[in-house]
């Protein structure tokens, strides 16, 4: 297939004003957004981002999870279309960018071939996921998974937020409850554009990341039981502490992390110690112990290494301690085409990039399981996401959309 001429870029300052705009929606208290999932902000920024698709020429799908797919008609009525997208929603205190430039990026394109007048011979489907953020509803990337046949929908639809409130009620509340069956979509391919949400692109000075693997993740419920006692009269041969228990598994979590340096990682986020008074010994730790890697069998080892390690600690310490594993998923090794034709769209235009991993889950990881799929990134100010704070610039934008502008129309094929 023919790849477009390097002379072909997308609209930079379009594709920000775009940005801009969407950012109106649902403002956050310092700088950034908060519109969650399938909230009335959310129900708001679905439909300016449908309106601006119409505009562009595109008819909208949309399924029973409320995903919406923004269709560019391609040349061959046979031809599977080329997927491009992430998500609209965000976190409570998140960003302008995190999944948004995404979107607005797929948009873009479309845009752009308008303004070139290029015709592709398979279709081209922007896409907006539900409820990637997994904040409201736990867990992340419910939708795309779902489409992918990782969780069932009647499941999905049940799960319900802090207010006791199910998904499938608040997505027909906003009006965003399709007839499509969900998964009935079939994909010549699938691109997602992210910012990198970690700081080695801007560090290294490198336009883009071309992302090749999807860190796999376990999550591991800790609890230790010791005894309440209290801190002032009991000496200290004689106490049981759980909290103390609790440091040492943790020191071991940071060093079983450090032995398959640099790829894994390991930390507890999710901490709760009982009874939690300032003059009790605490009787009880319950933490959640988080291990990324790349690498599957790594994963297993620090699995392995933690339940061992912990065991040992806690029976020195005459303490009990119980394990369940909460969450996770295995890693994801994206399409060596897909990958393949980013890289190469790098190359031809002149973009600087490395090869990465992200640390983070992303709807591409479970899409990738359905249909050749790939991510690109581009660099974000200290790496600093899920914050108000995070930022981007102009140029770091424009680099991703024009790189997966470039992969997106090859894989689309154009129409001479």
């Amino acid at each position: 297939m023919a790849a477009p001429g390097e002379n072909l870029r997308i609209n930079g300052d379009r594709l920000w004003d775009s940005l801009m705009e969407m950012a109106k929606i649902g403002p956050g208290v310092a700088g950034g957004n908060n519109r969650q999932t399938l909230t009335d902000e959310d129900a708001e920024g679905r439909a300016l981002f449908q309106q601006w698709c119409e505009a562009a020429g595109c008819e909208m799908g949309l399924d029973t999870m409320g995903n919406m797919f923004a269709m560019r008609a391609g040349t061959d009525p046979d031809a599977l279309p080329v997927y491009v997208g992430s998500h609209l929603d965000t976190q409570p205190t998140g960003g302008k960018y995190d999944g948004v430039l995404g979107v607005l990026g797929g948009l873009e394109i479309v845009r752009s071939l308008n303004d070139l007048g290029i015709k592709t011979k398979h279709p081209i489907v922007v896409t907006n996921w539900t409820n990637e953020e997994g904040t409201r509803y736990a867990p992340a990337m419910l939708s795309s998974g779902v489409f992918a046949g990782v969780h069932s929908e009647d499941w999905a639809k049940g799960r319900e937020d802090a207010k006791g409130l199910k998904f499938g009620e608040e997505l027909k509340r906003i009006g965003w409850e399709g007839e499509e069956p969900v998964g009935s979509r079939k994909m010549h391919a699938f691109f997602e554009l992210h910012i990198e949400q970690g700081p080695i692109l801007e560090a290294e000075g490198k336009d883009v990341g071309i992302v090749t693997h999807g860190q796999g993740l376990s999550w591991t419920q800790v609890t230790i039981t010791g005894k309440d006692a209290h801190t002032g009269s009991t000496p200290m041969p004689m106490r049981k502490n759980a909290g103390l228990g609790m440091a040492k598994v943790l020191q071991l979590v940071d060093e079983i992390a450090l032995s398959h340096a640099p790829h894994a990682v390991g930390a507890a986020g999710h901490i709760d110690v009982y009874p939690n008074s300032r003059n009790v010994i605490p009787g009880k730790a319950v933490f959640t112990v988080d291990f990324r890697s790349p690498d599957l069998a790594v994963i297993e080892d620090m699995e392995r290494r933690l339940r061992e390690g912990a065991q040992a600690i806690c029976d020195e310490m005459g303490l009990g301690v119980d394990f369940e594993k909460v969450g996770g998923f295995d890693p994801v090794e994206f399409d060596a085409g897909c990958v393949a034709a980013l890289r190469d769209a790098a190359d031809r235009l002149g973009y600087s990039h490395r090869d990465i991993i992200s640390g983070a889950g992303h709807d591409a990881c479970w899409i990738n399981q359905v249909a050749p799929t790939a991510m690109i990134m581009c660099p974000c100010v200290d790496g600093l996401s899920h914050n108000e704070a995070e930022e981007i610039s102009r140029d770091w934008a424009t680099a991703g959309a024009d790189v997966l502008f470039h992969a997106v129309v090859e894989t689309a094929e154009i129409v001479e």
